[in-house]
């Protein structure tokens, strides 16, 4: 249930409807909007809601019952776009993000030179992974903390700040020490500890869609992460797994528009893994800003063929620049910026 307060409602009387909330045994969640404040009732309680105990006290304009059953990460209770800060930018506006770097993390020279690389190119966040979750267990699974050591160097040498994954609930103090976005993969999406965690941690936190996942699976992930009071969270399509057999996955271009309708937070496209051949990452690229999407994270890597993980899916330096440029061309046609 919500609470929309008038908009010439007065402090007292908000801190009225919040007590009485928090005396029903519900926690209040307020977001204030351009003209209307909304105090939604979040969690369990076994007091029932009665409308008419709130729509009566004063400063109240009406009560509407919530159906979704994800209440934070809907529209009902937050109607306003959710702006993430991110490297001067604020993910969900006018300016579409462009996070880039390799799939793993291979030595201190590798990471600083394709931080600087895509940073002259435009880049706005560095991606890349120190702990690597693989379907092989004799795949390369990353340096662990010494790779996030190296992140840590290469973003104070170019200014962009570090998006990395975080697989274990007990790491997360750890991965958070160093990086600015906390990853949530796409196996681990419903891992429901961890998301907890990475919530209790306060961090901006990038959710990936699960490979078999629904739309609304993902929104009731990032409920998990918004429910221990970290609303940093931006969501990402990186495609489902499908019958096709020509690309790695199906990115599900119906995900950006739907997700932007039902969702405040913003949207992030994969196209790496979307398609896992580097020849499609332009083109889904660009279709996903034409689409709606707030951002992009893209694999780069100076030679794919050399990489210790998914090199079939990067793009090499000239394939990056390529894909910027497109990108800001198409940014300012649908009204946007890159």
């Amino acid at each position: 249930m919500i609470v929309v307060m008038k908009h010439t409602a007065t402090p007292v009387e908000v801190d009225e409807v919040v007590a009485q909330v928090n005396a029903d045994g519900y926690t209040p969640h307020i977001s204030q909007g351009e003209t209307h404040m909304i105090i939604g009732l979040v969690g369990e309680s076994p007091t029932p809601l009665r409308e008419d105990n709130y729509s009566s006290m004063n400063g109240v304009e009406k009560v509407v019952r919530v159906s979704s059953p994800y209440k934070l990460t809907g529209r009902d209770m937050h109607p306003d776009n959710t702006y993430v800060p991110l490297n001067g930018s604020s993910v969900g506006k006018a300016k579409v993000v462009v996070i880039a770097g390799p799939c793993s993390v291979e030595s201190r020279e590798q990471i600083i030179e394709i931080a600087c690389a895509v940073k002259e190119m435009g880049a706005t966040a560095l991606r890349g992974g120190a702990f690597k979750p693989r379907t092989s267990p004799y795949s390369f699974q990353g340096f662990g903390e010494k790779g996030l050591q190296w992140l840590a160097e290469a973003r104070e040498m170019t200014g962009l700040p570090i998006v990395t994954e975080v697989m274990d609930p007990a790491l997360v103090p750890m991965v958070a020490s160093y990086a600015d976005v906390l990853q949530i993969g796409a196996r681990n999406m419903q891992n429901f500890v961890l998301l907890n965690e990475v919530g209790k941690s306060k961090q901006t936190v990038l959710l990936k869609r699960g490979m078999a996942n629904t739309m609304e699976d993902l929104l009731m992930s990032a409920e998990y992460v918004m429910a221990q009071g970290n609303g940093k969270v931006m969501l990402c399509e990186r495609g489902i797994r499908t019958f096709e057999k020509y690309t790695r996955n199906t990115f599900d271009i119906n995900a950006v528009p739907v997700l932007k309708h039902r969702s405040h937070l913003p949207v992030i496209a994969d196209p790496s893994h979307a398609v896992g051949y580097s020849e499609y990452v332009h083109s889904i690229a660009l279709a996903s800003v034409a689409a709606g999407a707030d951002g992009l994270i893209v694999e780069v890597h100076p030679t794919p063929a050399k990489a210790a993980s998914d090199g079939r899916q990067s793009l090499d330096y000239a394939g990056f620049k390529k894909m910027m440029d497109a990108v800001q061309r198409v940014a300012e046609a649908v009204g946007r910026t890159a």
